[in-house]
């Protein structure tokens, strides 16, 4: 199990030509992953989060600031002494990076060759970790016979293969489809699991940071701009990326144009509840306006499992006279984060 710290990390390119500015492309980057944790770094195209997990293998140099894989500064080592961290840290690409002309087994046995490891013990090992990711029957086959999920368990066994204690992931499963998708990220979960492996996961998609990681970092124009556990994080966003990308993966207030044609759908007052896990449940909320005579349905949003605590915004419609719906809204308001969507 291996702890990464990356400590106001920058990374700066020099300026392309006459008049042009350098590029800024990770600007004073502090994130503590703990041993053992799965922690995604989210962002959109150009925030900078598949150049940050460069710098953590030494592919980059990092213009200014520490990154300790363990205690091992990269930040600071040679070129030869780098080779023996990376060894260290296991890698997942996007488009797989397998060796086409090479069968499954070569491909995963290429960095412990690489890594001076004797044949035989090569040769358990590749077995090892083709029977982990389910692939034990593909070893003679070429990369080009299997699906893009397969191809993407070929590239875990081969991440796996060296003992790493640091496995990074970029844009893993952004490649698959949401089906195969759910099957990676499961078996990334099982890896961290079953090996105590740290895994840093790149992601623009909210479902994978909700699917599997412990803690998360939004990134936007090079910096941190929120980090913390992700139920956290998704429940009580702090920024408007945040806000925009949880809104893809959760049951959110309904949108203006949307807000219309409810109200046009429904004669009652319209109410957003938001349910965080240990706050309130929805049982109690309808005996509150069960005990104030007050109707009511769901028209909008649902609750979801985040990180094993349930969190959501469900719209409800209220139906009853002013007077008992006014009631109902104020005790309501005492239990819960309540919204009233106006006309």
């Amino acid at each position: 199990m291996t702890r990464v710290q990356m400590i106001g990390v920058g990374k700066r390119y020099p300026a392309r030509g006459s008049g042009s500015a350098p590029v800024v492309a990770v600007d004073d980057v502090s994130i503590d992953v703990a041993s053992g944790e799965i922690h995604a770094v989210i962002g959109y195209s150009g925030a900078g989060k598949s150049t940050l997990l460069r710098l953590v293998n030494g592919l980059e140099q990092a213009t200014s600031g520490s990154i300790l894989v363990g205690d091992d500064d990269v930040t600071k080592l040679s070129e030869s002494k780098l080779r023996a961290v990376r060894g260290r840290i296991g890698m997942i690409f996007q488009q797989f990076n397998l060796f086409h002309s090479k069968k499954v087994a070569k491909n995963v046995e290429y960095p412990l060759v690489v890594a001076g490891v004797p044949a035989e013990e090569r040769k358990r090992r590749v077995a090892e970790m083709l029977d982990f990711v389910g692939l034990g029957d593909k070893a003679d086959s070429y990369t080009d016979q299997l699906s893009g999920g397969q191809k993407q368990r070929v590239g875990i066994a081969r991440a796996l293969a060296t003992n790493p204690g640091v496995l990074l992931a970029d844009e893993a499963t952004s490649a698959l489809d949401p089906e195969t998708s759910q099957e990676v990220l499961g078996l990334l979960k099982r890896v961290n699991e079953e090996f105590g492996i740290t895994i840093i996961l790149i992601t623009h998609e909210m479902e994978v940071v909700r699917s599997i990681a412990n803690r998360v970092t939004v990134m936007e124009k090079g910096r941190a701009v929120e980090q913390g556990d992700v139920f956290d994080v998704f429940s009580d966003p702090q920024t408007d990326t945040t806000r925009k990308f949880v809104a893809t993966a959760l049951p959110t207030q309904p949108e203006a144009e949307h807000l219309e044609e409810l109200h046009r759908r429904h004669r009652g007052s319209l109410v957003t509840l938001t349910f965080r896990d240990g706050d309130v449940d929805q049982p109690v909320v309808f005996q509150t306006l069960a005990d104030r005579g007050v109707g009511v349905s769901i028209v909008h949003g649902g609750v979801t499992d985040v990180g094993g605590r349930s969190f959501g915004k469900l719209t409800l419609e209220l139906i009853g006279d002013d007077v008992r719906v006014e009631h109902a809204i104020a005790a309501l308001g005492q239990q819960a984060d309540l919204e009233v969507l106006a006309r």
